[in-house]
């Protein structure tokens, strides 16, 4: 393995984060905040580290296989949590460092969930820092390094297919750099485009980035106990909608810049994933209607938003789901399993491995029918590869054995099942809120340090879709370094 070329990666990623911490100081200088002072010694630490490891690490050979990536991504998105976690604990805004690691995990993971019970009480500085550890961890910090940073050799696709979420990861151009900046141009252009129309709506500069952030990683964090439900219906509509554009393979974005529009619209994952959107809204908007709660405009918004909010895993409420009729809450439990399309910014299986498993058991299927018939898995006019099919069945299985094991070790604290069986699935799904005790209402501040570790664990290994995690962590893969 070659570690001195990931120990100059890692740092160059703490670098990196440590620039990026200048916005949130920049933030608590402007209101004249003490929290300051957290964010100048923790860019002093991770400038600090990261610059230390660039220059003792002199790679010899600067090739990257599969484990490197692996190794790299993982260790990253580590330090950014364990480092990134300092300016809540300095600041004594969250003194519990288990605290302020499962908060500062949530935010990159892009998973929203939150031990903050009175979200006000917190200083603008610490709320900037919160949302923006949203927009940093949605596209993935490794892809941004490999943006600005000069690749070193097309081995780099190992680092960029161990971060960017979904079975499978091309090339958008041929040169994986350029690749790279196309992606975060896309990201930041739309990010943007939302911010017009927030602060259109009448909401200021600061609550526009921080919901543009939280919106656009798909995060969910809000600055607000109620999340989003003090806001207009036009604020919330607009944010309903960028849940759903951030939520779709930015391949589709892609496309259109080309001007491919045939393409673009063609995407089964994307027509699947709206008509998903769509049915969903209608059955949670039939359930509450059912049950006479509410006018009919304000439940198809509730019923629109909060659907979006779950199935692109932002997490954003305008209401206490809690307290709806059981159909509509279970709806919203499969959609948090189903989670986002590949190659975006939402978390869960992802839609295009729903799709794929689907025709994998069509095929077994047919196979048991007829045995000597040959079945071939298309996906998006492609055939899929015996490889990719044998990955996916790997993939299920390890989600539902990390999901269940969850589970059980939440069990340990003395919830009860509704809270810790939604608790494991919207963290190991980067949702955000679940039921029961840690509904949209509540939070997760009464778990033990225990669970909230188990919790963290869960959401890297969700963000970065279990294998790098468990790759990095396996003592055969540092072995025979070079």
């Amino acid at each position: 393995m070659n570690r001195r070329m990931i120990v100059k990666l890692v740092g160059q990623v703490l670098v990196i984060m440590g620039l990026l911490l200048l916005i949130p100081l920049v933030t608590a200088l402007i209101y004249r905040e003490k929290c300051a002072l957290s964010f100048v010694i923790t860019i002093a630490i991770s400038a600090g580290l990261g610059g230390l490891m660039i220059l003792v690490a002199r790679p010899g050979s600067k090739e990257i296989f599969a484990r490197e990536g692996f190794v790299m991504v993982s260790l990253s998105w580590l330090m950014l949590s364990l480092i990134g976690a300092l300016p809540f604990v300095i600041s004594g805004e969250i003194p519990n460092y288990f605290d302020a690691l499962f908060e500062t995990a949530s935010g990159f993971t892009t998973t929203g969930a939150s031990v903050v019970e009175n979200v006000e009480e917190l200083s603008h500085g610490i709320l900037m820092w919160r949302s923006l550890t949203h927009w940093i961890g949605g596209m993935g910090v490794i892809v941004f390094v490999m943006a600005v940073i000069p690749a070193q050799n097309d081995r780099n696709m190992h680092v960029m297919r161990a971060e960017v979420p979904g079975p499978t990861v091309g090339k958008l151009v041929p040169r994986l750099r350029e690749s790279a900046r196309i992606q975060y141009l896309i990201y930041i252009g739309m990010s943007l485009i939302m911010m017009v129309f927030l602060m259109a709506g009448g909401m200021s500069l600061f609550d526009s980035l921080c919901h543009m952030f939280g919106t656009a990683g798909t995060g969910g964090f809000g600055i607000k106990s109620d999340s989003v439900a003090s806001y207009s219906p036009y604020l919330q509509w607009v944010i309903a909608i960028f849940m759903i554009v951030f939520s779709i393979n930015f391949n589709v974005y892609y496309l259109i810049l080309r001007r491919q529009f045939k393409a673009a619209l063609s995407s089964r994952e994307m027509l699947c994933y709206v008509a998903l959107w769509v049915a969903a809204s209608l059955v949670v908007l039939s359930s509450l209607m059912y049950h006479q709660t509410g006018t009919l405009s304000d439940n198809v918004r509730l019923s629109f938003f909060q659907t979006a909010s779950i199935m692109s895993t932002s997490g954003f409420s305008t209401t206490d789901f809690n307290t709806w009729p059981m159909l509509a809450k279970t709806t919203l439990v499969m959609l948090m399993l189903i989670g986002g399309c590949a190659g975006s910014t939402a978390g869960g299986l992802k839609m295009s491995r729903v799709m794929m498993l689907w025709s994998a058991i069509k095929r077994e299927f047919r196979h048991l029918l007829h045995p000597r018939a040959v079945g071939v898995i298309r996906f998006e006019g492609k055939t899929v590869d015996s490889a990719t099919i044998q990955n996916l069945y790997v993939y299920f299985v390890m989600y539902i054995v990390i999901l269940l094991g969850t589970i059980f070790l939440l069990a340990f604290d003395d919830f009860d099942f509704e809270t810790n069986i939604t608790a494991a699935i919207t963290c190991f799904n980067n949702v955000g809120p679940g039921f029961g005790q840690v509904g949209p209402a509540s939070s997760f501040a009464g778990y033990s340090s225990f669970s909230k570790v188990v919790l963290t664990c869960a959401m890297l290994l969700g963000r970065l879709e279990i294998f790098p995690l468990i790759i990095a962590l396996n003592p055969g893969t540092w072995k025979k370094a070079r």
